[in-house]
């Protein structure tokens, strides 16, 4: 099995090295800019063969890129293009449908092509073997407008010995940390992993994930553990607050705190999501983890928004915008093979609506949405949070068993087809969490 990994090297370079860097990644964000204005004139061409024809005798001549740099600069702002015309598609669905359903409401357009798309950051996309490669001594040779540059770089141990190895390497990508004066080289690492088997994962586990706490994980041994919210959401007010007051200000200082606040926020908010994934794969090592299939949660959740709602509603809408869940499961799933783990998607439909005691499921389950689960059926009664942790770790349960009984690991298919669906969450509605939950055993 194959797991590829994000290496993030930090280059030890000297101030001519970074003069030269600096050059070269400014010209990079120049042609980008450049082929961007190109694809908005053409139609917003979103092919990056055809740009690339268009741009690339422009890009070597005037900006002196490299061969290879004016091959990957039309080519990303044509995947740029790209995103923007699936947005588009999108937007256009969804806004036929609500003027269908509410016929005074006007058709909003889609906003995203009413200019070039603007490159600001100072990325550069490197392939190995043509634009870097690895020197002894733990060196890399870097390409720049002025021929290679070769710097010593440091970064995590396990990544360094994968690379020692002589795992397989993908493209990377030139970062550079404004705030450090600092570059770093992000690069893509595919490693070989042992096949994974149903008797290496000893442990089921469920993991639950929401706003209060951001995690609750439950195996099915019946160890649980609660990761609270209440501290990071407490930062993430202050930064709410801090943001809407530089706002008002509206001066050019105000708005570079802006763009040095923003930055801040989105660190703390992927390390706290790095730590909770390593704390979780550290209390359940070896183990088959459960994950919610949350797909387009917010598109079936939120509403319209309201200018008139109180500011309690408002917060609690900030609050989901932000939450991050995926980028938690993103860091869970690609962390556990290196642990002996292995993480997969499950159906999150009524998870924290029905009951393991009983199998009633009801939205009046919970009580005008709050922390306690109430049985309508039964009156069994638990943590709400804990029940939808279990009730993952029993459909987790049940795609383990399939593996075993038939030597092939095989997650339900994200497809639409309603009878396969309902089959699915009819086999979910007869699981027990255990004999202590289901009197009738």
């Amino acid at each position: 099995m194959k797991v590829t990994l994000t290496a993030k090297l930090k280059l030890r370079h000297t101030p001519e090295q970074k003069a030269a860097l600096d050059a070269v990644t400014l010209a990079f964000r120049d042609a980008l800019n450049f082929a961007s204005e190109v694809a908005f004139r053409e139609n917003k061409l979103s092919a990056g063969m055809r740009l690339q024809k268009l741009v690339y005798n422009e890009l070597r001549e005037r900006m002196g890129l490299p061969s290879q740099m004016a091959c990957n600069a039309p080519r990303q702002v044509a995947a740029t293009y790209k995103g923007l015309w699936t947005k588009l598609k999108k937007h256009n669905e969804r806004e036929a449908k609500l003027c269908a359903e509410k016929p005074r409401r006007k058709f909003r357009p889609f906003k995203g092509f009413e200019a070039p798309a603007r490159f600001a950051s100072r990325t550069l996309t490197y392939n190995f073997g043509r634009d870097f490669s690895w020197k002894k001594g733990q060196q890399v040779s870097i390409q720049t407008l002025d021929g290679r540059q070769v710097m010593a770089y440091e970064g995590y141990q396990k990544h360094l010995d994968f690379i020692a190895q002589g795992c397989e390497v993908g493209a990377a990508k030139l970062y550079y940390q404004k705030s450090k004066k600092q570059y770093y080289l992000l690069v893509s690492l595919e490693v070989e992993l042992p096949d994974p088997q149903p008797e290496d994962h000893t442990r089921v586990v469920g993991v639950d994930v929401g706003q209060r706490y951001h995690a609750v994980v439950t195996d099915t041994q019946q160890h649980s553990k609660f990761f609270s919210g209440k501290a990071v959401n407490q930062k993430k007010d202050r930064f709410a607050r801090v943001r809407k007051s530089l706002q008002r200000k509206g001066t050019r200082s105000a708005t570079r705190r802006l763009v040095e606040f923003s930055g801040r926020e989105r660190r703390f908010i992927a390390d706290r999501n790095h730590s909770l994934a390593s704390q979780i794969l550290k209390l359940y090592p070896h183990a088959f983890i459960g994950l919610e299939n949350l797909k387009d949660i917010r598109t079936r959740t939120e509403g319209r928004s309201n200018p008139k709602a109180s500011k309690k509603a408002k917060r609690a809408k900030r609050r989901r915008s932000q939450w991050s869940f995926a980028e938690l499961q993103t860091f869970l799933a690609y962390k556990a093979p290196l642990v002996g783990s292995m993480a997969v998607k499950v159906d999150a439909n009524y998870t924290s609506q029905a009951c393991t005691r009983c199998g009633y499921t009801s939205r009046d389950n919970r009580p005008e949405k709050g922390l306690m689960f109430v049985c309508r059926g039964c009156g069994y009664q638990v943590h709400a949070d804990l029940l939808g942790s279990r009730n993952v770790a029993l459909r987790t349960l049940v795609i383990r068993q399939d593996w075993m009984a038939t030597g092939h690991l095989s997650v339900a298919p994200d497809v639409a087809d309603v009878e396969a669906k309902a089959a699915r969450l009819q086999r979910y509605a007869e699981l027990r969490w255990s004999p202590a939950t289901s009197p009738r055993l």
